[in-house]
């Protein structure tokens, strides 16, 4: 049997009577209070999430640059010391094998953000990295209200040390939930005084469950379900994070799959009928539900799927088989739910 591995909050969460459970070989919180409670305390106010479990690997060296520029889709000329890039690691079919946030430090002194089901296969591919996961702890606090109450500025995909509440951090204007916010990275060692210090500004501890609703209603993709190595970003819909002017690992297969277009796109859709979507479920006419939840802000079934290209647009109409019934849904732009007009996509 696994061994599971904890974060260094994890007494924490367990004296809050968190139901936790195993995830990518850690013990995590899914939940505190309720799924619902957690989801709307980040869209009205602020949430705290412990994602210590995400891997972090570093490269800083001559070289570095160039090194992770041949093997990253995004383009890292675009970004200088201080900011962050969304990207993606692909392999020679273009299939994702992890998206990942990057952290230029300085000219060659990179951080990347990774996955915590994918830290080794990441390492494998970036061998020259250093993975430095456990020197790390990461807390994510997210919501309308989150920077006001640390009393933090800190601009959308920028980061910088400083201190927060009293401990010293890195401040990342980064996050997976569709709200402002940011991500706290700080020693294990300080963890549990950053958390307490976070709680004590009336911010509410939420679950994993939480933050898998709350990034489907913005159309995040998760790995390992939206999005995976058998499937590209073209057809995940995440070409614009990849620089195809520039060389990097299966960077030709995608040139010309967004020249001839790809057989199936990743599309959002709302349920018209009653019943929650769930991953694994068939689409008819061909496709598959990717990512399915109770939407906790609209109250109605969404989701992820893959469809036939030609029947990706806007509007069109699905039935997606609900264990044996069939149940209408359409598709809509993403992300399925704005904050700032309180409504699905249309």
């Amino acid at each position: 049997m696994q061994t599971l591995r904890r974060t260094p909050l994890h007494e924490r969460h367990a004296a809050l009577g968190a139901r936790l459970v195993p995830f990518a070989g850690w013990e995590m919180p899914v939940q505190y209070t309720s799924v619902r409670a957690e989801h709307r305390a980040v869209r009205e106010s602020a949430g705290v999430f412990d994602v210590s479990h995400m891997g972090q690997l570093e490269l800083a060296d001559d070289g570095a640059h160039a090194y992770l520029q041949a093997r990253l889709s995004n383009d890292l000329d675009r970004i200088g010391a201080g900011q962050a890039q969304y990207t993606l690691l692909t392999n020679e079919r273009g299939g994702i094998v992890d998206d990942l946030i990057s952290y230029r430090r300085g000219d060659d002194d990179y951080l990347l953000v990774v996955n915590a089901s994918n830290v080794g296969a990441d390492h494998r591919v970036l061998h020259e990295t250093d993975d430095v996961s456990d020197r790390h702890a990461l807390l994510a606090v997210q919501g309308p209200e989150a920077l006001g109450r640390l009393e933090v500025d800190v601009a959308r995909f920028t980061f910088r040390e400083d201190d927060v509440l009293g401990v010293r951090c890195l401040v990342a204007g980064t996050g997976y939930t569709g709200e402002r916010g940011c991500e706290l990275g700080c020693a294990p060692d300080d963890a549990v005084r950053l958390w307490d210090a976070i709680l004590e500004r009336g911010i509410a501890p939420c679950g994993l469950a939480a933050r898998d609703t709350l990034r489907l209603e913005a159309c995040y993709p998760l790995h390992g379900n939206d999005i995976t190595p058998d499937r590209t970003p073209i057809e995940a819909g995440l070409g614009w994070a990849c620089a195809l002017a520039k060389e990097f690992t299966g960077v030709d297969v995608l040139r010309g799959q967004k020249e001839s277009g790809p057989a199936e796109k990743l599309v959002a859709f709302v349920m018209d009928d009653k019943g929650i979507p769930r991953s694994g479920m068939a689409v008819e006419g061909g496709g598959e539900v990717t990512s399915g939840s109770l939407s906790p802000m609209l109250d109605v079934g969404i989701g992820l799927a893959y469809v036939p290209a030609d029947r990706a647009e806007p509007a069109t109409e699905l039935t997606i088989d609900l264990r044996g019934r069939p149940r209408k849904g359409h598709i809509v732009r993403k992300p399925i739910y704005k904050r700032e007009e309180g409504e699905r996509g249309g």
